[in-house]
């Protein structure tokens, strides 16, 4: 198979010690999307981090920044754009969505776990939806040119953000709840309406996402990852689910904000033990197992299937939503 891959969600370090040299443990060729901010982050805290990020992406010739399509699948670079992770780092100012376009920002979700001012979060016990500036938000990011991602946000919001869309929208990394049912898993009720704008869900390798038999076993979060994908393919069709691993360089960091501020988060997320992801190099078979690719191939996925959930999907609904 090639060796393309589109990741849509991973993360450094939100840090000014974070090393960019990192994210070449993903193969040449690839296109990450690398956030840069969620809700503790303000404005002037974003655009420090991505501007930052750019200046060490230039300076390592393995890297290529993204500006459009065209600099994406260059098999001797890493393509690389960003992503934000709630309306938060906006500062209430939609016209923050085109500044951080200008700095290669392609995709974000408004609502982190819990409520802001663009709507409900999955932690949410009570769920009002997207609230009229979500509702402003969604079209200033479908104007510019900017996935709308629902991931992290209440069930609701999802739908409503599916609703209001004039573009594709994506879940960059969600799970299933029909075969895991943690908060912060879709409905197969949102999967299906995401598709129904063209969208696609990019399927996670958090072990508390996939599964009880994930949360410790290198093998078992591959193994579920591809459970993830062949139910998404069967409910909404292959050519809406992509990879989005949501691997976090920084896990011992993540791992200990967890257990410094739980109410940030939930139980759901704490009484797990420590978060373990599926790595870069399992994906696509790089590493020490056969990898994700190898699996879905011995679950019949042809070759065509794997290419467009590995990057040919994701690819396609940026043809329709990106601009340059």
């Amino acid at each position: 198979m090639s060796a393309f891959l589109w990741e849509q969600h991973c993360c450094l370090p939100l840090l000014p010690s974070a090393d960019i040299t990192e994210l070449a443990r993903y193969p040449l060729g690839s296109h990450l999307s690398v956030n840069i901010g969620y809700s503790p982050q303000r404005t002037t805290d974003a655009l420090a981090l991505v501007r930052q990020f750019r200046r060490d992406a230039l300076a390592d010739r393995r890297f290529r920044l993204v500006a459009g399509l065209g600099d994406i699948g260059d098999p001797e670079r890493i393509a690389l754009s960003f992503d934000l992770e709630d309306a938060g780092p906006l500062g209430g100012d939609l016209d923050n969505v085109e500044v951080f376009h200008e700095l290669g920002v392609r995709s974000l979700l408004p609502t982190y776990n819990h409520a802001n001012e663009a709507g409900c979060g999955c932690l949410d016990t009570e769920d009002n939806g997207l609230t009229a500036y979500g509702r402003d938000l969604v079209r200033k990011l479908n104007e510019v040119g900017v996935f709308v991602d629902g991931s992290h946000c209440s069930r609701r919001t999802g739908l409503d953000l599916a609703a209001r869309t004039a573009a594709p929208m994506i879940y960059s990394h969600a799970n299933f709840a029909a075969l895991w049912d943690h908060p912060r898993n879709i409905t197969d009720d949102q999967a299906r309406a995401c598709a129904e704008t063209g969208g696609v869900i990019g399927i996670n390798g958090v072990g508390i996402f996939l599964g009880r038999n994930a949360f410790d076993e290198r093998a078992e979060r591959v193994a579920a990852m591809a459970d993830h994908i062949r139910y998404g393919a069967d409910l909404v069709g292959v050519e809406h689910i992509g990879i989005g691993s949501d691997y976090s360089f920084d896990a011992a960091d993540f791992n200990a904000e967890l257990l410094a501020h739980p109410a940030a988060f939930s139980d759901a997320y704490t009484k797990w033990g420590p978060l373990q992801w599926v790595p870069p190099e399992d994906l696509l078979g790089l590493g020490v197992g056969a990898g994700l690719d190898a699996e879905l191939a011995a679950r019949g996925f042809t070759e065509e299937e794997r290419v467009a959930v590995f990057g040919g999907n994701f690819r396609r609904v940026a043809e329709q939503v990106w601009r340059a």
